[in-house]
């Protein structure tokens, strides 16, 4: 026995094929089920307003910060990992070693439109490091701590950055590094 359809005839079963397998697909992603949450982008810098609460809790040897990032973009995203933080002069050049990162893992924060998610930030005292972090040059600015003009931040897994006007002093040199950044939470 041959079986055979019409050109009409397959294009009708697969339709129907197609419609069953969309079906639990399109009902989960209406639901705000994993489809839902996959489609979320990234927040962007453009849409982040990136501010430091300068109400930080010292210790001995530095203070504690909180970066704050809030989604002021029009629309859900997501930030997931670490921000890039550095010391700025006022021309905006970088001074010293980059923030590094205090060992945690990582999760993924959703921000509705106006919502803030936050990254813990220790900036050591210079003083703790001695000469090592002094300014180099002629008598007057060596053997001084730079006062930086505020930090440059990068939110997670972006390539633009924002400016923070913040002074405060900084550590000169490349090494020791002197800030640690801890990863964004909700």
């Amino acid at each position: 026995m041959h079986f055979s359809m019409s050109p009409r005839r397959l294009a009708g079963v697969a339709a129907l094929a197609c419609a069953a397998v969309l079906t639990p697909v399109t009902a989960l992603a209406a639901t705000g089920g994993p489809a839902a949450a996959a489609s979320t982008p990234a927040c962007t810098t453009s849409g982040l307003v990136i501010w430091l609460n300068t109400s930080g809790s010292g210790y001995a040897g530095g203070e504690d910060y909180t970066l704050n990032f809030t989604n002021l973009s029009g629309h859900a995203c997501t930030l997931r990992g670490y921000p890039g933080v550095s010391a700025v002069s006022l021309s905006g050049r970088r001074i010293g070693h980059p923030a590094g990162w205090v060992a945690a893992t990582p999760a993924t924060v959703s921000l509705a439109v106006g919502a803030t998610a936050t990254a813990g930030l220790q900036v050591s005292d210079p003083g703790d490091f001695g000469t090592a972090c002094f300014l180099p040059g002629p008598q007057g600015r060596a053997g001084k701590f730079p006062t930086a003009a505020g930090l440059r931040v990068y939110p997670p897994n972006q390539f633009a950055s924002k400016v923070i006007p913040f002074p405060f002093s900084a550590c000169y040199r490349t090494a020791p590094v002197w800030m640690y950044a801890k990863p964004v939470q909700g």
